[in-house]
């Protein structure tokens, strides 16, 4: 019994044992195979640092890849403090170099600290800063590689790119709006070092950085240019309160270039006030809009077939009464008779008044809904404004009449040109954009992508036709004969509108604008284009605005291969106006033979001898009176 009794506690012995072996064996296999990973994470984030090293933001493009926004290589300091063996020193040498106090640098030298970096005068140094920092070789000090972002072309679509911080992290404008995909993320450099922060003789691990994701815009960089001299030059020769420029292509909403002055440069951001950053004028300035306004009365009483343009007439005697106001003709003793082409024309506010009248508050108000005013466009830039109508309830006669021709509503640019682009495009109303990809970095494939998206068909395709005709008139005929380009069919409506203030009018205070596009029977292009208080020069959306507008036109048509078109209107011209002229034939002709036909030019020679053997421009070509034309003489 004594004998069983001891077998059987060996037996229990022995398997118990057996028992914890299997558990031990099954724990080491459990640490050293199912969590290694874990566990080897673990052990080296206690012995491991890292050096960061900065991702490149995503590069910006124009629509035809031109670099909008890219990034430059700089380097920053970075210390190690429990590396660093003569802190005296090291601190001395770093404040030298960096142009900073040795008290400055030796906080950063002495900091209780695993890493430290130096900023902010360690960061985005200079090459020859960089340079002298790594010849000394100190220890405990690195330097890591950084990206400063950089903007080619300066002030260029500054207010719409925006700006990056110190960090490289987007502070306005679609650097902001976009920050998420253009920022990236961070790589570094991992070494090896012992409790007290001592490197270790290991090998480096280098983790690359991902960079940001790249966009493309639908800014087409020659028009870009084109806006922004014209923008320049308006600034210098009217010295405004404001000027800004929108163009857009108008059967799809893609915004083809986009600016306002003032402007700023975003790699000099904090030299500018919050306000001259922030204030995207295209999409962000409400104002009365003034006669490019009456586009929308214009379509909306074609399509209601409230009015025939050519066989309707109006009699403008300068003036009309509305209950107790009497609203009054840009032009003193008024028009006379006029059909109402002439009206849009001589864009005269009575006829107008008289439009409105007949559509009604209810479908006045009605089309200027459809059309996108009192509400954002959804353009995908941040900041945008929705303007500010009158409630219905409150219109009476007198609002009805001042709304019809572009006065007491508060309205956008950017709705504006979409509104015009939706009156000539056939009728489409399109949500404008500006972004037009985002692509990855290295294989360029597309991340997201943005497409036309129509929101509502406003006109018929008839009634747009109208409207696209009654405006080439305007431009042939009427107050936007500053915008006529010889062989383009032009379309455009001039805008002066009187600035509000205070429930008043400032005198002697306007906005002037023109809207314009080509080619008119087949707009690829519309420009819209504003002048807060011009001075120095009486003050029309023809005289000002209507130039503007022409010059950003004439490069639209090089950038994007318009073509002359068969049968383009003639320009009504008035008394002493210039006129086009085409070039005859002269080459092989005598000098003396050739002068009577090239009268209405300036002629120069080149070479020797009496015959014409090239002239420039070419026969056929029309320029206008006056124009030089050159001619190679030969024996």
């Amino acid at each position: 019994m004594f004998f069983s009794s001891i077998h059987k506690r060996i037996k229990l012995i022995f398997l118990v044992s057996i028992f914890l072996f299997f558990l031990i064996i099954g724990k080491v296999f459990y640490i050293q195979v199912i969590q290694y990973q874990k566990l080897h994470k673990y052990a080296n984030d206690l012995w491991s640092r890292n050096l960061p090293i900065e991702p490149n933001r995503g590069t910006i493009y124009d629509r035809n890849g031109t670099v909008l926004a890219n990034n430059l290589t700089t380097t920053s300091l970075v210390l190690i403090p429990n590396q660093i063996e003569d802190m005296e020193d090291t601190t001395q040498k770093l404040a030298d170099i960096l142009g900073v106090t040795y008290e400055e640098m030796y906080q950063h030298v002495s900091k209780k600290t695993s890493i430290e970096r130096v900023h902010p005068e360690g960061r985005r140094l200079s090459f020859d800063v960089s340079d002298e920092i790594a010849k000394l070789k100190l220890p405990g000090v690195y330097l890591v590689k950084e990206s400063k972002r950089n903007y080619p072309y300066d002030t260029l679509l500054s207010h719409t790119l925006g700006f990056v911080g110190i960090d490289n992290q987007g502070l306005s404008g679609l650097e902001l709006m976009y920050n998420s995909y253009l920022t990236g993320e961070y790589g570094a450099i991992k070494y090896f070092s012992d409790a007290k922060g001592n490197k270790l003789n290991l090998n480096e691990v280098y983790e690359k950085p991902q960079d940001g994701v790249n966009m493309t815009l639908t800014i087409d960089y020659q028009i870009q240019q084109s806006l922004e001299r014209e923008l320049d030059n308006a600034m210098l020769k009217y010295n405004p309160d404001q000027a800004l420029g929108i163009a857009m292509n108008p059967k799809t909403g893609e915004i083809l270039a986009i600016s306002s002055r003032p402007n700023f440069s975003p790699s000099h951001y904090q030299n500018y006030t919050t306000e001259e950053i922030n204030r995207n004028l295209p999409i962000w300035a409400t104002y009365e809009p003034g006669s490019t306004f009456k586009i929308i009365t214009l379509s909306a009483s074609l399509e209601e077939g409230v009015v025939d343009l050519e066989n309707d007439h109006f009699y403008d005697s300068g003036s009309i009464q509305v209950e107790n106001a009497r609203i009054k003709c840009w032009k003193h003793g008024g028009h006379g008779e006029e059909t109402f082409l002439q009206v849009v024309e001589n864009s005269c506010n009575p006829g107008f008044v008289v439009l409105g009248q007949r559509l009604g508050k209810e479908k006045l108000f009605h089309y200027i809904d459809e059309f996108g005013f009192g509400k954002k466009t959804g353009v995908d830039l941040n900041g945008e404004g929705s303007g500010i109508l009158f409630s219905l309830d409150k219109v009476g006669p007198v609002e009805l009449a001042t709304t019809a021709f572009g006065q007491g509503v508060s309205v956008t640019p950017i709705q504006q040109i979409t509104a015009v682009s939706a009156a000539i495009n056939g009728g489409i109303l399109y949500q404008p954009y500006i972004v037009k990809s985002l692509n990855e970095p290295e294989t360029n494939t597309v991340i997201l992508e943005h497409k036309p998206t129509p929101i509502r068909k406003v006109l018929q395709e008839e009634t747009s036709k109208k409207v696209r005709m009654a405006l080439e008139s305007v431009v042939t005929n009427g107050t936007g004969r500053n915008a006529f380009i010889d062989g383009y069919r032009v379309g455009g409506k001039t805008g002066t509108a009187q600035k509000a203030q205070n429930g008043g009018y400032l005198v002697g205070n306007y906005i002037v604008s023109f809207m314009g596009f080509l080619p008119a029977d087949d707009p690829e292009i519309i420009v819209y284009v504003a002048v807060d208080h011009a001075k120095g020069i009486t003050q029309y959306g023809g005289t000002i605005a209507a130039p503007i507008a022409r010059n950003i036109l004439l490069d639209s048509i090089d950038a994007l291969s318009i073509q002359k078109r068969e049968g383009s209107s003639e320009k009504n011209y008035q008394i002493g106006e210039k006129k086009y002229q085409t070039i005859p034939n002269v080459v092989g002709m005598n000098v003396n033979e050739a002068l009577p036909l090239l009268k209405p030019f300036k002629v120069e020679y080149s070479g020797t001898g009496e015959t014409i053997s090239y002239q420039s421009p070419s026969a056929g070509e029309r320029i206008l009176e006056g124009e030089t034309i050159r001619l190679l003489l030969s024996e």
